[in-house]
């Protein structure tokens, strides 16, 4: 059998086996480079967003066992709880009391939220303690189109669960940095805390009950977060497979280039191979 070169590949004439080196050397054109590059740069962004999924998923697990080890605690007043020192994320969620006077004229409200599917406010009423400190009170949530039904009057007592100050997040709308607020995107503390008489407890409460109590049906109390584990493991097995679909899709790209490359090369060595084969009789006979 003779062999014939064409270009660049070297094809045996007889069973089509192209040069290893000449075949491959088209993974290495600027072409093929980008496309690698894309790929790389894809299989890693999924990667990495699985296991952002898979970190959100263990950060909810910790914030549920938080709650669910908190919110049945039986109330303990707030004082014996709030200590200096204490650690506001550690206490978040622990049902307290307290008892004082509302402030109705220094009411405002936390806007753009939502429960059970409805758009609404969640109405802040400040407590006047018997120290003279304030308790921010987070008395509940009231939907866009419902009145709010005032604080109770006279001496309260209040339960409701402990949280820490809130903070504008990524992306979050943000308040007027100076003057009093009626309307406000957060209960940031210490933002709110110059318009109030007093100082200001660091934390506030997510109110449950009081004595006298609330009118109804608004506001209605906070409802707790969802202590499921929501989608995130799906989620993460979503990107981790779609990171094995491009690696597998970049193999059949390649394979199939080399396939085509290579029946190609056949055809051109069949066309040829006669040629060749003519060329040496014509030099044979003369």
């Amino acid at each position: 059998m003779r062999d014939v070169e064409i270009g660049k590949l070297h094809i045996d004439d007889g069973t089509g086996t192209v040069s290893a080196g000449s075949m491959y050397r088209f993974l290495l054109t600027p072409k093929w480079l980008a496309f690698h590059l894309l790929v790389l740069v894809g299989i890693v962004t999924m990667v990495n967003l699985g296991f952002w999924q898979l970190r959100r998923l263990e950060e909810r697990q910790e914030r549920n066992a938080a709650v669910a080890s908190r919110v049945d605690l039986p109330p303990a007043p707030l004082d014996d709880v709030l200590v200096d020192g204490a650690d506001p994320d550690d206490l978040r969620w622990r049902p307290v009391t307290a008892a004082g006077r509302y402030l109705p004229d220094e009411q405002l409200v936390v806007v753009n939220r939502s429960q059970h599917g409805l758009a609404g406010e969640i109405v802040v009423t400040p407590l006047q303690l018997e120290d003279g400190r304030v308790l921010l009170v987070s008395r509940g949530f009231v939907p866009l189109d419902q009145p709010v039904a005032a604080a109770p009057t006279g001496d309260v007592v209040v339960t409701g669960r402990l949280q820490p100050s809130q903070e504008r997040r990524t992306g979050g709308l943000s308040d007027a940095p100076t003057g009093d607020l009626a309307e406000a995107q957060r209960v940031d503390i210490e933002r709110l805390a110059p318009q109030l008489p007093g100082d200001v407890v660091p934390m506030y409460v997510e109110l449950t009950s009081s004595e006298p109590p609330e009118a109804t049906p608004y506001p209605e109390p906070l409802t707790l977060p969802d202590l499921t584990d929501g989608p995130h493991l799906s989620y993460a097995v979503q990107w981790f497979i779609f990171a094995i679909a491009v690696a597998v899709g970049w193999v059949l790209a390649v394979r199939k280039s080399i396939s085509t490359r290579r029946a190609a090369a056949r055809r051109a060595a069949a066309g040829a191979a006669p040629e060749a084969v003519d060329a040496t009789t014509s030099s044979s006979s003369g």
